[in-house]
């Protein structure tokens, strides 16, 4: 990658065109993330406007992962067999603009539910098929991954934080007309994009018998799945119990922010020193940050104490999620490398948030907000337990 950047520098011609891919690239990211921003933060407060109850909204926040498992296999194998990223792109940035055009005339519950399954269809392939985008862009532009990607942690925390100026100025009613215009300006700029391609490793079926049939992968999914679960419960709550808190869209944008901008630091750090440290006793301290964290939130009534709880978000996904893929690098076998990341995004994303929604939701409308978070913090708390447990039992590497 030097030896490229060096060669770069030494072309004005070629130097210019990764420059300007660059710079394409990190204003992608920064307006897809800005979208993902508003949908995580500000679609439940506009569902509740909107008249649902929790237990609807945990259904809706549950469709998501729900169909992301068949629209990420559907989307990564297209990808591979037709040799696009771009193309796809395109046509997903189209299918949630037509969903979120539906959304503002559907009237029922049942209708919401369908037409947000299908928005979600469209919309969460985009993730994966970005981060596959960038990386193969680094050979083009001479840029790592990190120095594009981080423009899109700023998108989250910067849209988080002004999108919620503006929703306390216009209302809730504004939600879908910025979702729109943000979907909108993510499209325009995917159509100047270059398509990068290249040889994208299809997921190996034949191994995933292999890696199911190891006790101690099926136990680190497990756990994985045990933290994804409580992680999901907050994250797709936070925004109601913020609300029943009396907080403003101000207040809740503020949250937001500082979550994301507080990750930024603890990731360059983990970058830089993370492999002298191993990774078990790692996770088991992110997994004991998030239990205290939800202990917390399950205590407090004042919401501006929760801006400070929201910084912690540093030491638990910050250091969770960038830990447990350089984890699995090491318990899974090079052959079945795709294989590994591919169930991880799956636990992760998928199993995970269908469980936090649907049982989150029903135990956020019977039992409140105090019994949920507490129960969110004993699921962190076992897996926390259950990491420290295989550390212990572990071999020496």
């Amino acid at each position: 990658m030097t030896t490229y950047s060096n060669a770069a520098a030494n072309e004005p011609g070629r130097s210019s065109r990764a420059g300007s891919e660059t710079a394409l690239l990190r204003i992608y990211c920064y307006l897809f993330y800005s979208t993902v921003a508003l949908i995580v933060s500000y679609f439940p407060l506009y569902f509740a406007d909107q008249g649902y109850s929790p237990s609807e909204i945990g259904l809706i926040y549950a469709v998501g992962p729900a169909v992301s498992i068949a629209a990420n296999l559907l989307t990564g194998t297209a990808s591979d067999k037709y040799r696009t990223i771009k193309k796809l792109l395109v046509i997903l940035f189209i299918g949630q603009l037509i969903m979120l055009a539906a959304l503002m005339q559907a009237g029922s519950f049942i209708w919401v539910f369908l037409i947000m399954a299908g928005f979600y269809f469209f919309q969460t392939p985009v993730m994966p098929l970005s981060d596959s985008m960038i990386l193969l862009s680094t050979h083009s532009t001479g840029r790592n991954y990190p120095s594009i990607r981080i423009f899109g942690s700023i998108g989250f925390a910067c849209s988080a934080f002004l999108i919620g100026l503006l929703l306390k100025a216009y209302g809730s009613g504004a939600t879908l007309w910025i979702t729109i215009t943000l979907v909108s300006l993510t499209l325009g700029v995917a159509l100047m994009l270059r398509d990068y391609q290249g040889s994208l490793k299809k997921m190996e079926f034949s191994g995933l018998y292999k890696l199911l049939a190891k006790p101690r992968i099926v136990l680190f999914f497990l756990l994985i799945l045990i933290v994804s679960v409580a992680h999901r419960m907050y994250e797709g709550f936070l925004a109601l119990t913020l609300r029943e808190m009396g907080a403003s869209e101000g207040l809740i944008g503020t949250a937001w922010f500082a979550s994301a901008l507080s990750e930024i630091p603890v990731l360059f750090l983990l970058g830089k020193y993370g492999h002298k440290l191993r990774e078990l006793p790692l996770l088991a301290f992110a997994s004991l940050m998030y239990a205290a964290r939800f202990f917390m939130m399950s205590r407090i009534d004042d919401p501006s104490f929760v801006i400070v709880l929201q910084l912690m978000h540093s030491i638990s996904f910050g250091i969770y999620f960038s830990t447990a893929l350089r984890y699995l690098t090491f318990l899974i076998p090079d052959e079945y490398r795709a294989s590994g990341q591919a169930i991880y995004a799956i636990v992760w994303a998928g199993f995970a948030g269908l469980i936090s929604g649907t049982a989150g939701g029903m135990l956020f409308e019977s039992m409140g907000p105090h019994w949920f978070y507490a129960a969110a913090s004993g699921l962190a708390l076992s897996a926390g337990i259950g990491f420290m447990l295989m550390h212990v039992t572990s071999r020496t590497r």
